[in-house]
């Protein structure tokens, strides 16, 4: 035992081959293409609320359940994205999301009346719930190691991307790029591994690292790490050594949305009208600077590592909240009410910028890093329906939570960015320069 061990590390600690080729770049793009429709989803309710309860006579309670049902479909589509991903690949299950978002596109863009609307953001949200699981896993077992966290990051950038424009057709846009895509893109090397597809893992390495590229070290750390795991059950999860890696994947998820980003992002535009700055031009500015803040986001988290942007992107969400419970509460109080509208502006840029530097991606991250080959299915599913579900309470109660107290809802959520600091500093490992098997190793960061 003592001799295999030492085998393994032996291969691990050896350098592997990390060539960033044409067809790596050609893969995560269209692997990431599909993100750009879920940031036009994230973002369709943010400028369109006065004009869509306007034009469909839509009562708050109706629209908070016309902007809540994207994460209720997520949560249905996150209790399937792992299992379909490791069930059929990884392929398969992005062209069933494609399936979705663009029914769902259509029904929204041809809707008449509440139903067909509610309709098709729900089916859109199916979508989106594959997808966000499926995306940061894939690119994370094709990548090499020294560009991964960079490689995954894109998957926020094209998120930001989607968040600039609330047009249904550049919804449809990118899935039906991404549907037809994904015939010239090869499968995970590690998804093919784990089905006995050894020959078929290191031609489709060979060709994503390049002809000359010699990666024999690589596909044998695979292989070693999927016949390591391939007879572990999947209660194994519960077990006592998983449960580090259960606690960070979890609890990145709650602290993501409870943070209240799905209600800032989805509802900024009449964050903006209710303190007395202009939406359209709050939208915009807003749109302009979301993309430049994830390119910077895309470029730190190799420089930095994760756990620092994400403490660094957490204090940025705390502040952000902070600065709007201020405005808020200064709202009516003589000398301080034309101040409001800036301040309530600035903490959303804010709040939105350093969540797309940061959070935003930076949990999915983690979570396609942490847990080893057998265990992301189960794993992959208990954390995306965790994070759905999550967004969906916060996306339904954020406008009831602002009735009750403006103030008060961003004091709340600035609490809880101030325990995302303090979580990330006791539990979360830096993965940085580690391969998907390094991080697995008996002696790694998650013992």
């Amino acid at each position: 035992m003592e001799g295999e061990n030492s085998i393994e590390k032996g291969l691990l600690l050896e350098e592997t081959s990390a060539n960033t080729t044409p067809l790596l770049v050609f893969t995560t793009f269209i692997i990431v293409s599909a993100s750009f429709t879920f940031g036009v989803a994230l973002g369709y309710t943010a400028g369109t609320m006065s004009s869509i309860m306007e034009d469909l006579d839509l009562s708050i309670a109706q629209f908070s359940v016309f902007g809540s049902l994207l994460t209720f479909g997520g949560m249905i589509g996150a209790i399937f994205s792992a299992k379909s991903a490791d069930a059929f690949g990884r392929k398969m299950t992005l062209w069933l999301a494609e399936g979705f978002c663009i029914s769902g596109w259509l029904a929204i863009a041809l809707a008449k009346n509440v139903i067909w609307l509610d309709l098709g953001r729900f089916f859109v949200g199916i979508g989106v719930g594959l997808i966000s699981y499926v995306i940061p896993v894939y690119i994370a077992e094709i990548t090499p190691k020294n560009v991964r966290g960079t490689f995954t990051f894109s998957n926020q950038l094209l998120q930001n991307c989607g968040l600039a424009t609330t047009l249904t057709s550049s919804g449809i846009i990118p899935c039906l790029i991404q549907f037809f895509g994904l015939f010239f893109i090869p499968e995970s090397p590690r998804w093919l591994a784990r089905e006995g597809g050894d020959e078929e893992c290191k031609v489709v390495l060979q060709k994503l690292r390049g002809k000359e590229a010699n990666v024999m070290k690589e596909t044998r750390e695979i292989m070693i790490c999927v016949d390591a795991t391939a007879n572990v059950s999947m209660g194994s999860l519960f077990k006592k050594k998983y449960t580090r890696q259960l606690t960070i994947g979890v609890g990145l998820m709650l602290l993501q949305q409870l943070s209240g980003s799905a209600g800032i992002s989805y509802y900024a535009g009449s964050i903006f009208e209710l303190a007395g700055f202009p939406s359209r031009i709050g939208m915009t500015v807003l749109s302009l600077v979301v993309v430049p803040k994830a390119i910077l986001g895309l470029i730190l988290v190799e420089r930095w590592g994760r756990r620092p942007l994400l403490m660094v992107s957490a204090l940025g969400l705390c502040l952000s909240c902070i600065f709007l419970a201020l405005s808020f509460g200064l709202k009516g109080v003589p000398g301080f009410v034309n101040f409001t509208p800036t301040m309530a502006f600035i903490g959303v840029l804010t709040f939105n910028m350093m969540f797309a530097a940061g959070l935003g991606a930076l949990p999915w991250i983690i979570m396609s890093e942490i847990f080893p080959m057998d265990m992301k299915a189960v794993a992959g599913s208990l954390v995306a329906i965790t994070n759905w579900f999550t967004g969906w309470i916060v996306s339904y109660c954020f406008n009831f939570m602002r009735i009750w107290s403006q103030s008060g809802t961003f004091s709340i959520f600035a609490m809880i960015s101030g325990l995302t600091i303090l979580f990330a500093w006791c539990l979360v490992p830096e993965t940085r320069g580690l391969s998907l098997e390094e991080i697995q190793l008996p002696h790694a960061i998650l013992s």
